[in-house]
């Protein structure tokens, strides 16, 4: 069945708006990279460098509990913010045993450099490739002033020691978000 032969009774200029609409949201599902996980979903299984180059799979962090948090770009204003909420409360998460792990599609240089730049003392790996970003649901189109981009929805999971993801936040306020991280794996 051809759908364009049976949208003539639209006429050209709907036919066209209603093709390019079906368009989008096809590429839209395509484009948001899969299904975020959700609480009580086993977390998917990656293997990044960090900012050294060292490999990480979330595997070796088995029996911890691990904020994973998904940032658009290193040394950006939100995200330093977030960085640095992080970093200032630190010495709690060390303290209830939690692990921070920050993930971007920024390179390990670029890593690097924000980290000893704002003396960040967790880790934050590389996900150049977008493999984790789009298992974890967070690689979507993005606008800002009228034009579409790809990038990294600020997303963070907090992961049992089982490897099961116990929250989710998508709607992130980087000023704030680890004093409401750590509440959360209070409770």
């Amino acid at each position: 069945m051809n759908l364009s032969k049976n949208l003539i009774f639209f006429g050209g200029p709907l036919k066209t708006l209603f093709l390019a609409f079906a368009a989008l949201v096809v590429s839209t599902s395509v484009a948001n990279g899969g299904d975020m996980p959700k609480v009580g979903d086993k977390a998917p299984d990656f293997a990044l460098p960090d900012q050294a180059g060292e490999i990480h799979k979330l595997e070796d962090y088995r029996g911890k509990k691990i904020v994973l948090y998904f940032y658009p770009k290193d040394d950006t204003p939100g995200c330093t913010k977030e960085a640095c909420s992080f970093r200032d409360s630190f010495a709690d998460f060390k303290k209830a045993g939690i692990e921070v792990l920050g993930v971007s599609v920024d390179d390990e240089s670029s890593h690097a450099k924000f980290s000893e730049k704002y003396n960040l003392p967790f880790t934050l790996l590389a996900d150049k490739d977008k493999k984790v970003v789009e298992k974890y649901g967070v690689w979507a189109e993005k606008g800002i002033y009228g034009k579409k981009y790809m990038g990294t929805n600020r997303t963070t999971f907090l992961i049992d020691g089982k490897g099961n993801i116990v929250k989710v936040f998508e709607k992130v306020k980087p000023e704030d978000h680890a004093k409401e991280v750590l509440s959360a794996f209070a409770n």
